[in-house]
């Protein structure tokens, strides 16, 4: 093996034999190796709660496969944020973290007429929190640069007061900590992560839709820091009214302070958007190359700077030049024709799995609990409608099912769907959210 990035990449192979893709997706995303000196293996956690879990329950299967490698035992020690910085031997930074980063800041944000009031309530609240709209809450499709803003937030309080505490999260994230918490009576814990925050941060907030306890947390925590006089800012891809599966109380709530929404740029607005992340990457792009880039690719943010993305490594990889040609070729690969990303089979399985806590195995497999018939026929539905791959073939995915058993799953959901409103509310919530993933 060439580096220890290469071990690592062997354990987590390693890894997928005993635990499941949602197992490694959920816990081990924010872990990498930094190091293996003699037999002791150190990996890198900035995640507080994903690193006490690791060490409460992965570290033996860690070492399992450590040792599977080389044949011999290894030690494994997991380090916050202060201990990597110990370990890489520089002094602890005060209050370093995602916040200052220089890439999501007010300053890079393109403003345009889509997302002009966005973007001047965030600075309001930036400068003065929990003064002027609390909550806010930004809502629009994927891509369309809610989470910068939430960014670009936390990075002027930050900057006014190196010492608040802000916390960032993910909608499903939050219902996942909360439930693993709750499961090791570490319930304390959780809410004091939460309810002390000077600043909290939500990201994709209609997650929590349709959860009960998690809905129910979330009001408790939402209380806290409103009567306490702490910010709170949410950004979900719908308005709160249309959130069926939303507590009336959180509902409410919601709708206390400010709701404005981001649509998809103008014509003006991402050409402005490709010659900014350009000019971020040090790269000079070309006038005709931004128009047709901005011609292009209509559908968000995210996809516009991906595209600008492609054509840098094109050029910086393969040596290409900075032309229509290599602009075309970096379209084709981020977009298929109606300009969004493409979900594979595996993710759309991968989430529903995690939505309704059942195993991909199970999901896949036989069993026949009512959780795990219904999240087979969802994904199997949702599969179906959101990628390219024929029934055949889907039902080759959950354990070489016959192409019959796949329509009917398809048919039931359908059926269900124009019979039960909250059912059709819950897929379509799948379906929205899978695609704010990609």
């Amino acid at each position: 093996m060439n580096s220890v990035t290469d071990i690592w990449e062997n354990v987590l192979r390693q890894l997928r034999g005993t635990l499941s893709e949602t197992t490694i997706s959920t816990w081990f995303d924010e872990l990498t190796i930094v190091d293996i000196r003699g037999n002791t293996c150190f990996l890198h956690c900035p995640n507080e709660f994903k690193k006490g879990y690791i060490e409460s329950l992965f570290l033996p299967n860690i070492k399992a496969a450590l040792h599977d490698i080389f044949s011999t035992d290894f030690e494994v020690q997991l380090l916050d944020n202060s201990g990597f910085q110990e370990f890489q031997g520089s002094a602890p930074q005060k209050k370093t973290d995602r916040f200052t980063s220089a890439e999501f800041t007010f300053e890079t944000f393109v403003v345009g007429p889509s997302n002009k009031l966005a973007h001047a309530a965030s600075m309001a609240v930036a400068e003065h929190p929990a003064q002027n709209y609390n909550p806010l809450l930004i809502y629009g499709d994927s891509g369309l640069g809610k989470t910068h803003l939430l960014n670009a937030i936390a990075n002027v309080i930050r900057r006014n007061d190196p010492m608040a505490k802000i916390v960032y999260v993910k909608g499903d994230d939050f219902i996942n900590e909360f439930i693993g918490l709750i499961r090791s009576n570490r319930g304390m814990e959780f809410r004091a992560k939460y309810r002390e925050a000077d600043l909290l941060l939500v990201d994709d907030v209609q997650f929590v839709a349709g959860k009960d306890q998690v809905q129910d947390e979330f009001f408790h925590t939402f209380n806290t820091l409103y009567e306490s006089g702490r910010q709170i800012v949410l950004t979900s891809d719908r308005p709160p009214s249309e959130m069926t599966l939303l507590d009336d109380r959180l509902r409410t709530r919601f709708e206390w302070g400010l709701l404005t929404d981001v649509k998809p740029p103008d014509f003006e607005t991402r050409v402005a958007i490709v010659k900014n992340k350009a000019a971020i990457l040090g790269m000079e792009l070309p006038d005709k190359i931004a128009v047709m880039i901005a011609q292009k690719v209509t559908a968000n943010v995210r996809q516009l700077e991906g595209t600008v993305n492609k054509v840098l490594a094109y050029k910086d990889l393969l040596g290409n030049e900075t032309d229509e040609e290599t602009v075309a070729r970096a379209m084709q690969d981020i977009l298929k024709s109606n300009n969004e990303f493409i979900p594979t089979p595996e993710s759309i399985l991968s989430y529903v799995s995690r939505y309704y806590h059942v195993d991909e195995a199970v999901v896949k497999g036989q069993q026949r609990s009512r959780d795990a018939v219904t999240a087979r026929q969802i994904a199997m539905y949702l599969i179906r409608s959101m990628t390219s791959l024929s029934q055949e073939n889907i039902g080759r995915l959950f354990d070489n099912r016959d192409h019959s058993t796949v329509v009917y799953s398809i048919q039931q959901v359908e059926k269900k769907m124009k019979k039960n409103p909250v059912f059709a509310e819950t897929v379509k919530e799948l379906k929205t959210n899978i695609n704010s993933r990609y």
